[in-house]
């Protein structure tokens, strides 16, 4: 009897091995097709969503000074809402102008939005018959975390190697500020730095490194005091070239 059913279950069973794992089933055929289907949409969609991360350190947003003013009274509320949520009154005296306090400063600590990298270059790019290595070195970076909205600061090395043309020296100091006065992730900030370069001298080649402290490390989760997070891009010959990029980072340690 038991083995007349294992018979029937055994007929009724749908024969593709993947519908039977899957459990893909209707009316005792495998719903195949669809699941491979449904997988191949998923894949195709993960793969775009991966391509749109990838890309998107490409991205220029911007956010005006008009801006500001307008979405600072919304930025403020939800801060009230924060506070009353952290069990605070909002009403006590040493709160009052909280709100608008950390607004304000939200606004500036992500003020990298309101600048664009053609404003900042101006008329700084120069001519120049000088095809050996430049460095700007220790460029002080505050930046936030977008992950946990508290800061990251550090410094910055960057140094490339001019085709003909070389930049104001204080401009690669405002490349890292724009970059760095938004939400952030450090290597995505190393990238968007090297690129801007790249794009604004078409040198031969660049190379940034970023040494920063996280405090989404050291103030909470594993707490660990004194971790610090490297991360370095290298473009063209600093990349292809041995020689060239251990250049490079000798004398930024130096």
């Amino acid at each position: 009897m038991e083995r007349s059913k294992v018979k029937q279950s055994e007929k009724e069973a749908p024969v593709g091995s993947d519908a039977s794992l899957n459990g893909h089933c209707e009316g005792g055929r495998a719903k195949v097709s669809k699941w491979k289907d449904a997988t191949g949409e998923a894949s195709s969609s993960s793969s775009k969503q991966s391509s749109s991360v990838m890309e998107s350190w490409k991205e220029e947003r911007t956010r005006s000074v008009e801006d500001n003013e307008m979405s600072l009274p919304s930025i403020a509320a939800a801060y009230t809402t924060i506070l009353r949520g952290l069990g605070e009154d909002p009403q006590r005296q040493g709160l009052l102008k909280t709100p608008w306090r950390a607004a304000t400063a939200m606004q500036f600590f992500t003020k990298g939005y309101q600048e664009k990298i053609i404003d900042v270059l101006n008329d700084a790019i120069f001519d120049e018959d000088h095809d050996e290595m430049v460095i700007v070195k220790d460029i002080d970076m505050f930046s936030m975390c977008e992950h946990h909205l508290v800061p990251i600061f550090g410094r910055v090395h960057i140094g490339y190697l001019p085709n003909k043309r070389v930049l104001g020296l204080s401009k690669l100091a405002r490349i890292v500020e724009i970059y760095s006065r938004r939400l952030q992730v450090q290597e995505r900030l190393t990238k968007q730095i090297a690129v801007a370069i790249t794009e604004a001298l078409q040198p031969a080649g660049v190379g940034v490194v970023i040494e920063a402290t996280h405090m989404c490390m050291v103030m909470r989760g594993v707490q660990k005091m004194n971790s610090k997070t490297v991360t370095s891009t290298m473009l063209g010959v600093f990349r292809e070239d041995p020689k060239t990029r251990d250049e490079f980072l000798t004398l930024i340690r130096s």
